[in-house]
């Protein structure tokens, strides 16, 4: 397993498990055995929400991780923008913990922005962390301007900013991933094969026939390529959670980043952060 390294010194997962779209009551017992595949091959990451399903898609996550010793997870929970305030988010914190079936959260972040302002939430989710409820908070689909914003109004202890990334969503290079970097924030990428879109593009495909990997490998590799970016792929099943893990072994030479850059140029403008 790699690890990307989070500002309090943490290592975590370079690559973990996503949960959207997660939770129906006919896929459960597939969704929980593939999670728990990645667990038991070291994906210990697992990103939910309460979003997800309004709350399926954490129950899922707490099903799969009975049994397994709670400070090898890390667990990633996100707040609807219209609970990101000092009376709701505590509450539905605690929903969150509810369903997980845990006690705490190693991180909880504001899932995009909204109405409340910025002071109020890092107030209150800095409360949480006093009280032992989560570890770490951050924000997700906050783009440069709004990050600044959320670092004027006390969030200099953010840990990541969770955004759309991947081959065809390139844009966060021009700008916002230089100011993570910056401010030593790791980017956790979402969605980093477009939800399955990616790996229709004929492109792609070739590309990775002639390298021996599938489409998703190469492309969960890029992302990967830098020390300080995660990917969070959701995988529905156990050998989808295998694939996803192999692609931790692929090596991108600059031959091949070169044709990559090629096939998925790289961003020479600022782009508006994308949101899936």
């Amino acid at each position: 397993m790699k690890y990307v390294k989070l500002p309090d010194g943490t290592k975590v997962p370079a690559l973990g498990q996503g949960t959207w779209m997660m939770g129906s009551a006919h896929n459960r017992a597939t969704e929980v055995a593939a999670l728990k595949e990645g667990i038991a091959l070291g994906m210990t990451l697992i990103d939910t929400a309460e979003m997800y399903g309004e709350g399926a898609a954490e129950i899922c996550v707490g099903e799969a991780i009975k049994g397994t010793p709670r400070e090898s997870l890390f667990l990633v929970s996100k707040a609807y923008p219209q609970n990101a305030s000092r009376k709701t988010l505590p509450k539905v914190c605690e929903a969150s913990l509810k369903r997980l079936g845990t006690d705490y959260l190693d991180l909880y972040l504001l899932h995009w922005r909204g109405s409340v302002p910025f002071a109020e939430t890092i107030e209150t989710m800095e409360a949480l962390q006093s009280a032992g409820k989560i570890r770490r908070w951050g924000v997700s689909n906050l783009d440069t301007d709004d990050m600044e914003e959320w670092i004027a109004a006390g969030g200099q202890a953010c840990t990541t900013d969770q955004i759309l990334y991947n081959l065809t969503r390139r844009g966060p290079e021009f700008d916002l991933i230089p100011w993570l970097r910056k401010h030593h924030m790791p980017v956790m990428a979402y969605s980093p094969v477009e939800q399955g879109r990616l790996l229709k593009n004929p492109a792609l495909i070739a590309l990775a026939q002639a390298l021996n990997v599938t489409p998703a490998q190469l492309g969960l590799a890029w992302v990967m390529r830098h020390p300080d970016i995660m990917a969070i792929p959701k995988a529905g099943h156990v050998a989808h959670v295998k694939e996803n893990f192999a692609s931790l072994d692929i090596v991108l030479d600059d031959t091949i980043l070169a044709e990559l850059d090629k096939l998925f140029p790289a961003p020479t403008r600022k782009q508006h952060l994308a949101i899936l």
